[in-house]
């Protein structure tokens, strides 16, 4: 099971992820507006902090120009890059010429998944993984604190032959709820900020290092 904690913006963050259990580092650049958005030059600095700390950083961007995000991530040193907007497959066919793996988020509103009729596509591009994410009541995208349906989830987990990532409001003690989820063949872990935060916002060990055992726990009980 993969723990990947999005967000990270500082360099005291990447030893608190590692020290916590985290697998993978969201870094965030072209998310206009993020909270957690960074300058290309910044990016690099902290992905190669990541790799430094033995996790993997990950690219996540809105950006849909394929050249843009492929220069950003070459610029950075990044190979894994999460497609967080509306990109189309094309796009993802890009970045896997380019080498890179490729995440892409499937966003779920009111119980459907609004990528449903692409998935088989996205899958002949090549994207590696997906990430089940819900869209806010607003239509924001990303880190929405919002939670997705279990059987919503495994309605896509059908859906899909490649390996999923599970992101939306998730905590510790969502790992009881979504005990289906994470016993499905291709549950790969999950993504999750706001639940390793404390109440200053700032990442949390002792919640990351709970996050990792409670869905660690799950997954193998499943």
């Amino acid at each position: 099971m993969r723990l990947k904690i999005c967000g990270a913006t500082r360099t005291a963050d990447i030893a608190l992820l590692a020290d916590g259990g985290a697998d993978l580092v969201g870094l965030w650049c072209g998310v206009p507006g993020g909270h957690a958005d960074l300058p290309a030059d910044r990016l690099g600095s902290l992905a190669g902090a990541v790799s430094a700390s033995g996790m993997t950083p990950v690219l996540v961007t809105f950006l849909s120009s394929s050249a843009a995000v492929v220069d950003l991530a070459a610029a950075a040193g990044v190979e894994w890059v999460q497609l967080h907007g509306y990109q189309q497959p094309g796009t993802a066919r890009a970045l896997k010429a380019a080498g890179l793996t490729v995440v892409k988020v499937l966003h779920v509103r009111d119980g459907r998944c609004l990528e449903t009729p692409l998935i088989g596509a996205y899958e002949r591009a090549g994207v590696d993984l997906f990430l089940l994410d819900a869209v806010g009541t607003d239509g924001a995208l990303g880190s929405t604190g919002q939670s997705l349906d279990p059987a919503v989830v495994l309605e896509v987990a059908e859906a899909v032959t490649r390996p999923f990532l599970l992101a939306g409001g998730l905590r510790a003690d969502s790992a009881g709820e979504f005990r289906a989820v994470s016993g499905h063949p291709r549950f790969a872990g999950i993504d999750v900020d706001s639940g390793s935060r404390g109440t200053d916002g700032r990442f949390d060990r002792d919640r990351i290092a709970l996050l990792r055992r409670e869905w660690t726990d799950r997954a193998v009980a499943g």
